[in-house]
């Protein structure tokens, strides 16, 4: 029996995806932690697991997210996902799964261990930075303001804003560290910001390449300062709106 169909009377159909993509996820990292797949061994296609595990497309689509985020696996765009060497680290080695990030609460912790891991990345990166870390930056930027209307494109993009300023510091354990985040590094890829504190999202955007922009420039300018100040407002002015948005749920659920 189709292990989707055994469930569909009794769970949601997101629900439902979400715990079967739970499980694919569970099994390919026991392969992975078991050697059965070895780094730089390539998945099966969507097509063959699908066949193999008999879910839906949706289903792969969410487990192969979640390995990706997850630092398990990457995916090459028109080749396939292959296991990454890191997957071998020793167990307890950090891993924040995008699955357990369910609540604004939960997006507001990781905000908070960003505004103190990306202020310092700022300022270092202003300090170290060359210009071919300008330009990847500034390649960012103009994808992310290009992207304005396609949201994950734009969260795409933000991420490839985030992890170039930590490879600017010069310091290999920042983009590793922000490489372990993974996607939750921007909650936008969980949580629709804009939509949950009543902003329109192309405002939203518009401010969040404001402040980009801000980071940049002090980055530009080898000013430390400004640039850690520049990110520190980008990420509490997030961290405060969704603050307000958990506030007002609970004055509500308080009646």
């Amino acid at each position: 029996m189709n292990p989707e169909s055994s469930l569909a009377e009794a769970v949601p159909p997101r629900r439902r995806a979400r715990g079967l993509a739970h499980v694919l996820v569970e099994e390919f990292a026991r392969r992975i932690q078991a050697g059965e797949l070895k780094p730089g061994d390539k998945l099966p296609t969507e097509s063959e697991i699908v066949r193999e595990q008999g879910v839906s497309r949706t289903v792969v689509r969410e487990a192969i997210s979640r390995l990706q985020a997850g630092g398990l696996v990457e995916t090459r765009h028109g080749i396939g996902s292959f296991v990454l060497a890191a997957a071998a680290a020793a167990p307890g080695t950090l891993r924040i799964d995008p699955a357990t990030l369910r609540t604004v609460r939960d997006i507001i912790a990781i905000l908070e261990l960003r505004i103190a891991l990306e202020t310092e990345a700022a300022s270092l990166a202003a300090l170290r930075r060359s210009d071919a870390h300008l330009d990847e930056m500034r390649a960012a930027l103009d994808e992310f303001q290009a992207a304005v209307g396609d949201q994950r494109a734009c969260v795409a993009a933000d991420i490839r804003f985030h992890l170039s300023i930590a490879r600017a510091t010069g310091n290999e354990h920042f983009a590793d560290f922000m490489q372990h985040l993974g996607e939750t590094i921007i909650p936008r890829a969980r949580v629709n910001t804009a939509k949950l504190a009543g902003d329109d999202f192309a405002q939203y955007l518009y401010r969040v390449n404001r402040e980009h922009e801000d980071i940049y420039n002090a980055i530009r300018r080898q000013d430390p300062e400004a640039a850690r100040a520049a990110m520190r407002t980008h990420l509490s002015n997030s961290r405060e709106r969704l603050v307000r948005v958990q506030e007002e749920a609970e004055r509500a659920a308080a009646g």
